[in-house]
């Protein structure tokens, strides 16, 4: 799969996550309950999911995604030009132009770790999604566990 594929299913996917991820579960009064009484009882569950999960959506929900640091890359470009470069000398010293095999090995290692920097840092930030989306789940499962118990139906 090319870099481009990779980056594009990524996005779609962050799309869709975050279209269908966040959205709260459906409550129906299934034993009659007035408005004002489901409205409490939501509140209430609320309450009693947060403080029995230690999770708060909306809190979790606006978490800022973590920063990338600025010597994101650099260790594995600084690698990959090594590798490259290596490489590059012993081919050019076969062919007779050692220190152009070298460059030329550097060149094409700093991409490949250019290329292995990316691809780390977007399986780092789907991991800080994940975690995320763990930490809402739980919540919600509390919260319908909750309001299940008050005679209401949840999808």
């Amino acid at each position: 799969m090319s870099i481009f594929q990779t980056l594009l299913a990524l996005g779609v996917s962050l799309m869709i996550f975050s279209e269908f991820a966040w959205s709260q579960p459906i409550v129906y009064p299934a034993k009659g309950q007035s408005a004002q009484q489901q409205q409490r009882d939501e509140g209430e569950c609320h309450v009693w999911a947060k403080q029995n999960t230690g999770v708060d959506p909306a809190v979790v929900a606006q978490q800022p995604a973590p920063a990338p640091s600025s010597s994101v890359g650099g260790g594995e470009r600084v690698g990959g030009a090594a590798r490259g470069a290596l490489g590059g000398l012993a081919i050019g010293a076969i062919a007779g132009d050692a220190g152009k095999g070298a460059a030329i090995g550097a060149v094409a290692g700093t991409m490949a770790g250019g290329h292995r920097a990316r691809r780390n840092a977007a399986a780092r930030d789907q991991a800080a999604a994940n975690q995320k989306q763990a930490q809402i789940d739980t919540y919600y499962r509390a919260y319908a566990a909750c309001l299940e118990g008050r005679g209401y139906t949840i999808k």
